[in-house]
């Protein structure tokens, strides 16, 4: 779990006390920032990041998702330049943030991330390490995982190491996120919560956050008329929630299959996940129900048909990234669930997408 938590409206303020204790002597901060804060509407942010010394401010380029090759270039840039690092701040939406959790690990474990990518192969700690979400929803503030599509696969590294030391939750550093953007960020949260709360490996710990986060995401998207700061305050909430309902069960079908989807197409995690969850009725009927309700009344346009002309060699390629999922299917259909999950069966869901 993470160590410390600071919650509230201007708490990025207090960054520079917090990071203080850690510093090293000669050793810089390095400041992972995504790259839609390196235009002029960003410059606010980035004057009130506590740059001291050796301090380094890198854009990250989030335009797709983190793949294990961009890690493996950052750390090494890193060791290269300096001797030491203090520690990795990660200053975005999912990616971003995936990316700094990423990086620290692979300063201090040798090889490849791709080497990383699966459950508890990580082995040494990762540099210290900060997440301020500047986007609500994924739950990678809280996760212990980082996605990341890599040679042969897209999949997180899962590990006891991976979680952030410190996270900064600051509602007002969600305010300007595009309307599109927080509605498919926004409904990855709803989407864990479905996957977590009706999953076979649901405890008492992952259901009460998940019920918790579900409750937030419907008053922000289903009760709200419009949107507001509370909106923001609300969605912060749920994100963290349900990124610790996932944390102690498992996410489901909608996430394997649309892992599939993001490494063939590199299809973006939240918007990836809409286009699959929208097709999931024989799963989570009364959830995909209230889920179009929401699309409809925050006038959202889920896109379709991506996969009309793909060859039976790409559907392969999904299907294959999708069937490593094991334990996302596991919970979502208990021990036998290659019984019920198979190639063909996938096929034919992608085929609808």
């Amino acid at each position: 779990m993470v160590g410390y938590v600071v919650y509230g409206r201007g708490s990025f303020n207090q960054l520079d006390e917090i990071l203080s204790p850690v510093r090293k002597p000669d050793a810089p901060m390095i400041f992972l920032v995504d790259h839609f804060f390196s235009s002029t509407s960003g410059n606010k942010l980035l004057s009130r990041i506590p740059l001291k010394g050796k301090d380094k401010v890198i854009f990250a380029d989030v335009s797709h998702e983190p793949k294990t090759a961009y890690v493996d270039e950052l750390a090494r840039q890193l060791r290269a330049e300096f001797d030491t690092v203090s520690g990795i701040i990660g200053i975005g939406g999912g990616s971003t943030m995936d990316l700094a959790k990423a990086v620290s690990l692979m300063m201090t474990n040798p090889g490849s991330s791709a080497d990383y990518q699966g459950w508890d192969l990580v082995k040494k700690p990762g540099l210290y390490k900060a997440g301020i979400p500047t986007l609500s929803g994924t739950g990678a503030e809280v996760s212990r995982t980082t996605v990341l599509t890599g040679p042969t696969k897209k999949l997180g590294m899962n590990s006891d190491h991976t979680p952030f030391d410190q996270i900064v939750l600051d509602p007002e550093l969600t305010a300007n996120a595009p309307v599109n953007q927080r509605f498919y960020t926004g409904m990855d949260c709803y989407i864990h919560c479905i996957e977590s709360l009706q999953g076979t490996y649901l405890n008492e710990f992952s259901k009460s956050y998940g019920e918790k986060a579900l409750q937030l995401c419907r008053k922000v998207f289903v009760e709200k008329k419009s949107w507001d700061e509370q909106s923001d305050d609300q969605l912060m909430m749920a994100s963290y929630a349900g990124g610790m309902s996932i944390a102690y069960s498992q996410v489901g079908v909608a996430h394997a299959v649309s892992y599939g989807l993001s490494y063939l197409l590199g299809t973006r995690h939240g918007i990836g996940n809409c286009i699959v969850f929208d097709k999931l009725e024989e799963y989570y009927p009364e959830a995909v129900y209230e889920f179009r309700k929401m699309v409809e009344k925050n006038k959202i346009e889920i896109p379709q048909h991506l996969t009309g002309g793909l060859t039976d060699r790409q559907f392969d390629t999904m299907i294959n990234v999708a069937m490593g999922m094991k334990p996302l299917w596991e919970n979502a259909l208990g021990k036998n669930w290659e019984k019920t999950i198979t190639r063909e069966k996938l096929r034919a869901l992608y085929e609808k997408l």
